[in-house]
């Protein structure tokens, strides 16, 4: 179920997008509404779901992670491991920051962060290949990336 957007609404959004931690004054400010304007519709857009909670994002860079890998795993056929074994155990990885269950040549798509070749490689050897159920693994090393807010309307 889609929530009707305005304006208004879709540039808070986008304002929001590229900064979170902005104050619903200086978020006013910049759209020509007042602060408590601005509350009213963040608190609206908060209880529709489309603001669904604010993130820290972390630089893993410089927490010592230079490596991120997408793995693409498929699921063994022989052995009939249950998903939810299967997602129980990869979510318990650390290294590993998103698992995505998809549809395609692969049943998950995984974002693994390591300190280096050399990390990944253990992680993936040590604890990736020897999840239940885990099949074919291919691997994506991740060179460089842009951040898009994505679709506001």
């Amino acid at each position: 179920m889609s929530v009707e957007l305005d304006d208004l609404d879709r540039a808070l959004l986008q304002e929001l997008t590229r900064d979170a931690r902005q104050s619903a004054g200086a978020l006013g400010r910049k759209l020509g509404l007042s602060q408590p304007a601005t509350w009213r519709r963040i608190k609206r857009l908060q209880e529709a779901g489309v603001i669904t909670g604010r993130r820290l994002r972390l630089d893993a860079e410089k927490l010592g992670f230079g490596v991120t890998v997408f793995l693409g795993v498929k699921l063994a056929a022989r052995g009939r491991v249950s998903v939810e074994d299967f997602e129980r155990a990869v979510t318990a990885i650390p290294e590993v920051q998103v698992v995505q269950h998809v549809l395609g040549a692969y049943d998950y798509r995984l974002r693994v962060v390591a300190r280096d070749i050399s990390d990944f490689e253990r992680v993936l050897r040590r604890r990736i290949m020897t999840l239940p159920g885990a099949g074919e693994v291919e691997a994506n090393v991740l060179l460089s990336e842009e951040r898009r807010s994505g679709p506001i309307g």
